[in-house]
């Protein structure tokens, strides 16, 4: 599997390199995004922008991971890149309701810096506890 990473203070870019998201590289992804999350990488952000098609929507369900992941951390994995193609079969498998996806690498740094800024000024504080 093709891909890159862009190492930043507050996240990374994984930007895959590849026409297509298959069962055979989707393993693979998953396991890249577990081993940034290890490495103290919160947020992640993916970057799908030379990827065409996804033989099959089980192939997705590797971002799903990658959610909970930096949830979990209370970090962002953010989705951006998405063609017609990608976005239609997020739609129909209800994907965009769970994932952050945006359309430019601009709006997710704008993301994450933005949830820094909540998670310092909270201080730690669960907010899922609030009402």
């Amino acid at each position: 599997m093709e891909f890159s990473l862009d190492r930043h203070d507050k996240y990374v870019v994984l930007k895959l390199h590849e026409p297509a998201l298959t069962n055979d590289n989707t393993p693979r992804l998953k396991s890249e995004v577990i081993a940034l999350n290890s490495q103290g990488y919160s947020n992640i952000v993916l970057d799908l922008s030379a990827v065409e098609h996804c033989d099959d929507a089980q192939d997705l369900s590797c971002l799903l991971a990658g959610d909970r992941l930096c949830k979990k951390q209370k970090g962002l994995f953010i989705v951006t890149g998405l063609n017609e193609n990608l976005s239609s079969i997020v739609q129909l498998s209800n994907l965009d309701e769970s994932l952050t996806i945006v359309g430019r690498m601009e709006e997710a740094e704008d993301l994450i810096f933005m949830n820094e800024i909540e998670r310092e000024l909270l201080g730690g504080r669960d907010t899922d506890d609030e009402v």
